[in-house]
């Protein structure tokens, strides 16, 4: 299992850890930001697999900025699975 750190920019979450193993996502954390939509993020997604995570996550926006913290977290997985 491949454990991976990420710093989100422009969104309220300061760090994203999550794992890898066999295309899988596990132990998905956010670190800041909205408690209630980033407890939920991790329980959504544990298990599923990492490119669809990122496929279905990339593009979504909070309020008026051009990314969020799932947008974030769709790039995070991008470069890991890179």
């Amino acid at each position: 299992m491949a454990h991976y750190s990420f710093i989100p920019q422009g969104v309220c979450s300061q760090r994203i850890d999550f794992d890898i193993e066999e295309g899988k996502l596990h132990n998905v954390v956010f670190t800041k930001g909205c408690p209630g939509n980033l407890k939920a993020i991790p329980k959504l997604v544990e298990g599923a697999d990492a490119k669809w995570v990122a496929d279905t996550l990339r593009g979504n926006t909070c309020g008026d900025k051009p990314t969020s913290c799932a947008d974030q977290f769709a790039n995070a997985i991008d470069q890991a699975l890179q």
